[in-house]
């Protein structure tokens, strides 16, 4: 019995060395090549270089609204790079808003490897550089986060309470994303990563808008919905349709009509 208690010790320590190891690649898919720019989509831009508190220098498009004062700071997903989010940048300028959005370290022409602090980082300098280099008034701010980006709003959110938060398609924290995909694994891993933000919902002191999808087949509905529920008021959810990558797409006009009430009325 002492045998074979040890063998399972040594097993879990093994499999916990392996997966600590592992974690950043599973959970980071960054792509350094910028396939495209604004100039793209018909949008006129700055490249904008900023510092982190640690030293690394980022990169992102500033995208001006020569009518409106209002900015939306993006934050992306765990996979590729501001190139990729022209529909959305598309339509956030439809929605007559300014937008910034920055890649992570590790991230398109941004330095740096990425990690859960880092990011946290990078989000920070991102407010800088609005608030202190733009002289943009942070109640003229408004963050975005989309799936992994939606932790690092949250926790900025309650961090530096902006005009509005918006939340697409993102989970409560790690672990209860974990424990979706592996049940019984999960309880036995150590996490490298904690991306806890139904602990950190409830300081966020703005409006709130979660938008998620019940077809979501990567981060399951309930996740985004116990965050909603874990929220204060004022806050609204959202449903639309769709998978992970496309529902925003896929739920047009609703989403977009959506998006605009939201920031008209909430957010004025």
């Amino acid at each position: 019995m002492i045998t074979f208690i040890a063998i399972i010790l040594v097993a879990l320590i093994a499999l916990n060395g392996m997966m600590f190891l592992q974690q950043p690649s599973m959970i980071f898919f960054p792509s350094k090549k910028l396939e495209l720019t604004p100039k793209d989509w018909d949008l006129n831009y700055q490249d904008v270089n900023l510092t982190t508190s640690d030293g690394k220098l980022l990169h992102g498009w500033y995208i001006p609204h020569e009518k409106s004062k209002k900015v939306l700071l993006f934050f992306h997903g765990n996979a590729g790079n501001i190139s990729h989010r022209g529909d959305s940048i598309a339509i956030f300028h439809r929605l007559g808003l300014n937008v910034f959005i920055i890649d992570y370290r590790g991230y398109g022409q941004s330095e740096g490897e990425a990690s859960e602090t880092g990011l946290y980082k990078d989000s920070e300098a991102a407010w800088q550089y609005l608030t202190k280099e733009k002289s943009i008034d942070k109640k003229d701010i408004i963050i975005f986060g989309r799936s992994l980006g939606g932790a690092i709003a949250t926790r900025l959110a309650s961090k530096v309470h902006p005009s509005a938060l918006i939340l697409e398609s993102t989970f409560s924290s790690a672990r209860d994303m974990a424990k979706s995909i592996l049940p019984i694994l999960s309880r036995l891993l150590i996490f490298r990563f904690k991306f806890n933000s139904i602990r950190k919902i409830n300081k966020v002191n703005c409006p709130l808008l979660v938008i998620h999808s019940p077809d979501d087949e990567i981060i399951p509905y309930h996740l985004g919905e116990s965050l909603y529920k874990a929220a204060s008021q004022p806050k609204l959810l959202f449903s639309m349709k769709g998978d992970h990558n496309s529902g925003f797409l896929m739920s047009q006009p609703a989403y977009e009509q959506m998006l605009n009430e939201f920031i008209n009325t909430r957010a004025p």
